[in-house]
């Protein structure tokens, strides 16, 4: 039978149709995720026991079939045919929803592992048994609120924009491009896309049943964030084009003025009282210092920056860089070139997952939009497989006995897999094992998942030279041992400026401190990763050591701290607050916490480098705690940590 959602309408559950789709549609299930919805609609735990209960997961992938024998599976469709079409059609008693402690014990049976219970919060809020969203402002609030300044459009300045909106708190939203999207619709670069499951690298507000594949594009990714704007009444707020290219903080008038640069060449000043930044991590390219490289008479094109009228085909194309996008990038454009030269600086850890590459089934997306809660059940199984679960992978354990290429035991089991796959997927090609197997534990630097590299690198078209470039000149580029390779085109896959936050940006808070002084170069420093001492009114998402390096989602930890600034703001227009500063004893003691708990993660080890650590080795970018942990620091602001200041008869922000 060949069908697809587009078959049947939500209406028509009452129909013969609707069973048959509903059968069809079962024989393709997540069967852990079918024992999750089926526990959640009828309350009843039985489905979760006995013949039912879920086998160990084996190895990456969704674990489809929940370990179970070929005749517990049949039946476990049929019943859950049965009551979801019983629930459906409203033949089932009202079941409440499952409190976010008891949302905790069934995710630890359908994934097979002990969910702690202080995950339940987050958990509830993730599935969506519990909002994030605010509660609107009164009237009399609103027009006391002041008016923020967003800056960015990507996932962190569209969750910031909606939350403002739906509190009815004021703002402007300003983007350097012309169109929403941030990232993803500045890396236009081929094979560019998410290594996050998608479900998963999505709002929580705003999950979508019909994603294409499990690991999304750029280009769907970027439709994603383009059809939430439109949704929530958000593209026709931001100003386009425009750049903040300086902020100081006014005490006086308790608000900020601001300089911002239009994509003409022309300013204008404006004062706003609050400013969010959004514009992340990964927002400027990091372009290598190649001495040369301006002599190269071919095109040499970032990543972040390609050029969309650049055709490889026949070309000799030297990457530079063997990160997250040139793992994309080289097997996307292996057989358009005629030849690829990849220099890399070091090994990177590669992750197989079988869905890497796949496309959904229709099977699956009509679950996802008919059945109720399997979605966020499919989803909710993500946050944990991809997030917390990893987390006691990447302790340091000071006992281990091998810390030279693993920091615990269960960090060396991941070892030996992954040097496992290395060596099967270059069978062929045994001359390449030793290069492409890092030297650091697993997890030390971002793990990337393999998108076709391996398959890539044994082709005869693809050559990996293990060094790095050391000059180039009109017509190729050098090693550091000499070799020299003629190239038509050089591109630099060389990632982002991560560790140089806000760097175009001229901040000057209370008194004229310069954020760039506080922070020198590279070392950005945050409270919650979001906010400065002697810089009131100012907020960053995505900041400092909030990208949470052992898994999960930068959407979700966005949505966490976007909850958390509202909350203040709500709090400064409900009680005349004119400014609410961090104070330097919370700050401190939060910057002291962070240090120590970073030194026992596994992106501390004296063996790599990443863009994770600043010169010094401090770790500028990573998140040293759980999501949920991170969710209980952020769940509520405590005033105590702030310096609040009543609003003055001066005070005032406006567009």
């Amino acid at each position: 039978m060949t069908l697809s959602t587009s078959d049947i309408g939500t209406d028509d559950v009452d129909s013969a149709a609707f069973e048959e789709r509903l059968a069809w549609a079962l024989k393709d299930a997540n069967l852990p995720t079918i024992l999750a919805v089926l526990t959640h609609i009828t309350g009843n735990w039985s489905y979760l026991q006995e013949q039912f209960a879920p086998g160990p997961m084996r190895g990456p992938g969704d674990h489809d079939d929940a370990g179970l024998l070929e005749e517990s599976q049949e039946k476990l469709r049929a019943v859950a045919h049965r009551v979801i079409l019983d629930h459906l059609r409203g033949n089932l008693p009202h079941a409440p929803a499952p409190a976010p402690e008891k949302l905790a014990e069934i995710l630890g049976v359908v994934v097979g592992d002990a969910v702690p219970e202080d995950t339940a919060g987050l958990l509830a809020e993730e599935i969506g048994t519990a909002d994030r969203q605010p509660a609107p402002l009164s009237e009399r609030s609103r027009s006391a609120a002041p008016h923020t300044l967003i800056v960015g459009t990507g996932f962190s300045g569209l969750a910031a924009a909606i939350r403002l909106e739906q509190a009815g708190l004021p703002y402007t939203v300003i983007d350097k491009n012309e169109a929403v999207g941030g990232t993803w619709h500045e890396n236009t670069y081929p094979g560019c896309g998410v290594d996050t499951p998608v479900h998963l690298y999505s709002f929580a507000f705003a999950q979508r049943a019909d994603w294409p594949r499990y690991f999304a594009g750029q280009g769907e990714v970027h439709r994603y964030l383009v059809d939430v704007a439109e949704q929530h009444g958000i593209q026709d707020k931001v100003h386009y084009g425009t750049e903040l290219e300086s902020a100081t903080w006014d005490e006086e008038a308790q608000h900020w003025h601001v300089v911002l640069r239009h994509s003409d060449g022309t300013a204008r000043e404006a004062d706003f009282g609050v400013v969010i930044s959004a514009v992340g991590q990964f927002n400027r390219p990091s372009r290598p210092d190649l001495p040369g490289l301006d002599s190269f008479t071919g095109p040499v094109v970032h990543t972040a920056q390609w050029d969309p009228d650049l055709d490889l085909t026949g070309m000799r194309v030297a990457v530079v860089g063997s990160g997250a996008s040139a793992m994309q990038l080289v097997p996307a454009i292996r057989e358009k070139a005629a030849h690829v030269s990849v220099f890399q600086r070091s090994a990177q850890w590669i992750l197989p997952n079988p869905n890497a590459g796949a496309d959904v089934s229709e099977q699956k997306k009509f679950l996802m939009e008919h059945v109720p809660w399997y979605l966020g059940w499919y989803r909710l199984r993500q946050v944990w497989n991809f997030g917390d679960r990893m987390y006691p992978i990447l302790r340091v354990d000071p006992a281990w006995e091998h810390p030279e290429r693993s920091v615990n035991a269960a960090n060396e089991r991941h070892r030996r897999f992954l040097t496992g796959y290395i060596a099967r997927q270059l069978a062929d090609r045994p001359d390449l094992i030793e290069a492409s197997t890092p030297s650091y534990p697993p997890y030390g630097k971002r793990p990337l998942l393999d998108h076709g590299w391996f398959e890539s690198l044994t082709s005869d078209n693809v050559d990996l030279i293990a060094e790095s470039v050391a000059t180039v000149d009109q017509g190729g580029v050098t090693t550091t041992s000499g070799h020299r390779v003629e190239a038509d085109v050089i591109v630099l896959a060389t990632g982002f400026d991560a560790i140089n936050m806000l760097g175009p940006m001229e901040l000057r808070g209370r008194g004229g401190t310069a954020l760039r002084d506080a922070w020198g170069a590279d070392d950005a420093r945050a409270f919650l990763g979001m906010t400065v001492p002697e810089f009131p009114n100012f907020f960053m998402l995505f900041g400092p050591n909030t990208n949470a390096g052992h898994g999960g989602s930068l959407v979700m930890t966005v949505e966490m701290q976007v909850r958390y600034v509202i909350e203040l703001l709500t709090h400064m227009s409900e009680n005349g607050i004119g400014s609410a500063e961090v104070r330097a004893e919370p700050f401190e003691r939060f910057m002291t916490e962070l240090d120590q708990a970073l030194e026992g993660a596994v992106w501390s080890h004296p063996g790599m480098t990443s863009y994770y650590r600043n010169d010094k080795g401090r770790i500028v970018t990573n998140l040293p705690w759980t999501n949920a942990e991170y969710w209980a620091r952020t769940r509520h602001v405590d005033l105590d940590d702030y310096t609040l200041t009543p609003r003055r008869s001066t005070s005032r922000s406006a567009d």
